[in-house]
């Protein structure tokens, strides 16, 4: 793996073991071997809690970063250096489990990140930035969509009431008035209704044709 100069990195290491994991007598060494000539040299060594490095290159530089029963036995190196070039050896005992595989990690400190590295997280923050910008056109065209919704029910106008004439009365109310030969006198002072007056139609006509018949006598 490829670590850039100055910068922390996470050493991983994951383990298997055929006995139940067993806290206090459960051991994980990290060791280092130079890329160049040298010797190999203790990174850190956990057994029940954390013991880092006294002296060395690694002292102050090497942290515990795993989780035992969760089968996990990482480390984090901080601010790297290029003396830190070299293979790195993880090795977990759990007896009686004590003669499994030890893991290998070959540590690259350079100067810049690489070609793959910086795609890799221009991807990244590419895909994040689309992901947020597909979720705001969404939102934005569901408001957009409620507002014409709203539009359109506020241009449909309500349903016309009829119009009923203040005048009119309901059939079942009215007053039905019929004509007759009865005369009906209203009173102007009150608006009271006086008794009807009836006069016979047919003596009226007679008396008309009666003074007629007079008048008519006396030019001659």
């Amino acid at each position: 793996m490829e670590a850039v100069n100055g910068t922390d990195v996470r050493l991983k290491c994951t383990f298997q073991s055929s006995a139940a994991i067993n806290p206090s007598t459960i051991t994980v060494s990290w060791t280092f071997r130079p890329l160049g000539p040298g010797h190999e040299e203790s990174v850190f060594y956990y057994h029940q809690r954390p013991y880092p490095p006294p002296e060395g290159r690694f002292r102050n530089r090497a942290v515990w970063a795993g989780d035992i029963m969760g089968r996990d036995a990482s480390i984090t190196i901080r601010e790297v250096k290029f003396t830190y070039n070299g293979t790195y050896i993880c090795q977990v005992k759990n007896p009686p489990d004590v003669h499994g595989a030890v893991g290998e990690i070959r540590l690259r400190v350079v100067t810049t990140a690489s070609f793959s590295e910086l795609l890799l997280l221009a991807l990244a923050i590419g895909g994040g930035i689309t992901v947020v910008v597909f979720i705001l056109i969404i939102i934005v065209s569901c408001r957009k969509c409620k507002k014409n919704r709203w539009r359109e029910e506020g241009n449909v106008e309500a349903p016309r009431k009829e119009r009923k004439d203040s005048t009119l009365c309901h059939p079942a109310r009215a007053a039905h008035l019929y004509l007759s030969d009865t005369s009906i006198e209203i009173d102007s002072s009150d608006g009271m209704i006086s008794e009807a007056s009836t006069k016979d139609l047919s003596s009226s006509e007679v008396e008309e044709d009666d003074s007629s018949d007079d008048d008519g006598g006396d030019s001659d």
